[in-house]
């Protein structure tokens, strides 16, 4: 039996030992067993990396990449949110995580997801993360008069574009979200 190669710091999937043995399972309770692998959860290990500081976690993005098995997913919440100026000031406790297959919590190496099968663009631009925000004002404690302002402003000052808007808007929005979008660019006209 060939011995796997690992790369410290990489999040694996059982079935990337299956080279190695017919019984993918049990190579990977060998490598568990000396300290090779640590378990995240049932089917995903990670080769642990360690720094003068001491262990380092996986990096949230090769965590959601070997869950997901490189389908989409777009991270989103208030830390993107509040990015915008737009008046939140959220604090982030679970990310929220849209992607193609699940909805849901998740636990992934101690950290809470929060999973949402939910359609979004390839390549987001600033526009979706606008209308994203508008979508989940609740969540994130959004004011709409004050967002509707400092969203009039931004306009004004080229920050968004709003034909960018518009278009995010009538793919991703809702009807009341639409004509606060159709509301605020002509006030910003």
């Amino acid at each position: 039996m060939a011995k796997p190669h690992l790369q410290p710091g990489r999040v694996y999937r059982t079935e990337e030992f299956k080279p190695f043995d017919a019984n993918a399972g049990r190579v990977v309770r060998r490598l568990v067993a000396k300290g090779l692998l640590e378990a995240l959860r049932k089917g995903l290990y990670y080769a642990p990396l360690t720094s003068s500081f001491g262990p380092v976690p996986p990096s949230e993005s090769t965590l959601l990449h070997a869950f997901f098995r490189g389908r989409p997913y777009l991270r989103t919440g208030p830390s993107v949110w509040n990015s915008l100026w737009l008046g939140t000031t959220a604090v982030e406790a679970t990310p929220l995580v849209y992607n193609t297959t699940r909805s849901g919590l998740v636990k992934l190496a101690g950290r809470t997801f929060e999973l949402r099968r939910n359609r979004f663009p390839r390549h987001p631009s600033a526009e979706f993360f606008v209308i994203d925000l508008l979508e989940n004002g609740s969540r994130a404690g959004l004011d709409a008069e004050l967002a509707g302002r400092a969203l009039v402003d931004s306009l004004r000052a080229g920050r968004f574009d709003a034909t960018k808007l518009e278009v995010m808007a009538a793919k991703y929005a809702t009807d009341s979200t639409q004509a606060f979008v159709h509301d605020v660019i002509e006030a910003a006209a």
